[in-house]
């Protein structure tokens, strides 16, 4: 059956010559239940697999990610006031060590400043600077497959869509009148692709960009720590 012949028998909603009536465009449409009875074919079924695999393990980096972030942003009050009561009092090693305790991002940061100390102003500031990006690569790790997700995911569902159109009319092209069971499962394969790339993709998008805004008011909180550091290290006699 050509595609010419297919969109005319559509429109017109004749009979074929051996007797099976042709369904309307409308009422296939229409036919919701019946179309989902039907189910989605073995192509489809790998593509939604594919797009649930993705959305589990977007889910698990946004919860895991999220707890960290929340968990950097509630920093230890007074971190630079006790260090500058430890410098004041000449307690080096115990700022070290109270430092090293930590696990706040801002607290490693200050540590290797620490350990610079007698050293010019210029080294101390690029030893805070090399920590604290390595303490920014740390917090947006995985981040990365969020932001693939988002716009891989939707391209891997319409994937689905074409692959479902393709196996609609190749098994149109075999079958001798245009039946609701021979058009379902490319039909459902197709929308069914179709939403869920779309779904892991908003997902993933609106999770990769909340997290992104998380780290960087993680940053911001470093910087300013960093920055009252080094004030505190340009003081007269320090």
């Amino acid at each position: 059956m050509s595609l010419s012949s297919f969109l005319l028998q559509i429109q017109t909603g004749d009979t074929t010559s051996n007797g099976a009536k042709d369904v309307p465009l409308w009422d296939i449409l229409k036919g919701n239940e019946e179309l989902a009875q039907q189910g989605i074919g073995w192509s489809g079924w790998i593509i939604v697999i594919i797009l649930a695999g993705m959305l589990g393990y977007a889910i698990f980096i946004f919860a895991e990610r999220f707890f960290a972030l929340r968990k950097a942003l509630r920093e230890e009050v007074g971190l630079i006031a006790k260090v500058r009561d430890y410098i004041m009092d000449g307690k080096v090693d115990q700022a070290k060590d109270f430092c090293s305790r930590s696990e706040y991002p801002s607290a490693r940061m200050i540590e290797k400043g620490l350990s610079r100390l007698g050293r010019p102003m210029e080294n101390i500031s690029a030893s805070i600077e090399n920590t604290g990006k390595l303490e920014i690569l740390r917090l947006e790790q995985r981040l990365s497959f969020l932001g693939t997700a988002a716009g891989s995911a939707p391209m891997i569902g319409f994937l689905g869509t074409t692959v479902g159109m393709i196996g609609l009319f190749m098994d149109l092209q075999v079958s001798a009148s245009l039946d609701i069971k021979v058009i379902a499962p490319g039909i459902m394969t197709a929308m069914v692709t179709t939403v869920a790339g779309l779904v892991v993709g908003i997902i993933s998008y609106v999770g990769y960009n909340y997290l992104v805004a998380k780290v960087g008011k993680v940053v911001y909180q470093m910087e300013n720590d960093a920055l009252e550091f080094m004030d505190l290290l340009h003081q007269p006699g320090k």
